[in-house]
């Protein structure tokens, strides 16, 4: 007994087993994200008032540098994969639909990259 319909079959369509993979990965970000938001909250809550310099000064901790990195990287996958899910469901031209994926996925590894070299430039005393 299959669960294919009758016109899957005839088409050779089915589960292109990606899905699965993808909703993990979302899944495991979600999970990181939580423990590195609230130490990034607490930490922005105790410098409440501080001045610049004591800001540059946690940021180059290498604890706080490498903490921050984490937080951008898995804050910018999550948000790339959730947009991704976004577009793919609410999107229906095939065209607009990838091309708005190839734009995002670009927009979000862009402003990875430019918040993880902040950190280090402010990390490595640049």
């Amino acid at each position: 007994m299959s669960l294919q319909s009758p016109l899957g079959r005839v088409r050779g369509l089915g589960s292109a087993k990606n899905g699965t993979h993808h909703w993990w990965i979302q899944r495991v970000t979600a999970v990181a994200l939580l423990p590195l938001t609230l130490w990034f909250a607490v930490a922005m809550i105790k410098m409440t008032g501080s001045s610049h310099g004591v800001a540059i000064a946690w940021v180059r901790s290498p604890f706080n540098a490498i903490m921050l990195l984490l937080l951008i990287i898995a804050t910018f996958h999550h948000m790339q994969l959730g947009l991704q899910v976004v577009i793919e469901d609410y999107i229906h031209s095939e065209g607009a639909k990838l091309v708005l994926i190839l734009a995002q996925k670009l927009a979000s590894f862009a402003l990875a990259i430019a918040a993880g070299f902040a950190v280090l430039k402010i990390a490595f005393g640049g």
